[in-house]
């Protein structure tokens, strides 16, 4: 078992949490978002399980799926956290598309994007520092 793996099954684990969000009552605010801040609809938290779907597959699978995995899932995330960031909406959700640019102040914009941010970059990081042969 590699450290890509691993890594593979501790994205599963997040990435259920991020989906089961929505579902937890004391998490979620009367307008809907979790912790006052991510407005989760359902398209989000499908994108969250087919992606920890993706993650426990990989790494089940073998190393190499696994580097797959946290290359392509890193890339995604990293790239829709950073367009959140300057837009206000991701692509993942097709927020850029259905909403366009939208004026956040930039704090509530960090901490909308750092989830994906965080998630995509160390998926990347990780490829690169425990990518061992």
């Amino acid at each position: 078992m590699t450290t890509l793996r691993y890594i593979c099954y501790g994205y599963t684990f997040s990435l259920l949490v991020a989906a089961a969000l929505n579902y937890i009552p004391s998490l979620t605010d009367a307008e809907g978002r979790a912790f006052g801040i991510f407005a989760l609809d359902i398209f989000d938290d499908s994108l969250h399980f087919f992606s920890a779907i993706w993650a426990l597959i990989a790494g089940i699978m073998s190393h190499r799926a696994s580097r797959i995995f946290l290359i392509y899932f890193g890339a995604l995330y990293f790239g829709d956290g950073f367009l959140g960031l300057i837009t206000g909406s991701g692509y993942l959700d097709f927020g850029i598309f259905n909403n366009g640019i939208v004026d956040y102040p930039f704090f509530f914009k960090i901490l909308n994007n750092l989830p994906h941010l965080f998630l995509g970059g160390f998926a990347m990081f990780s490829v690169w520092m425990w990518d061992r042969k």
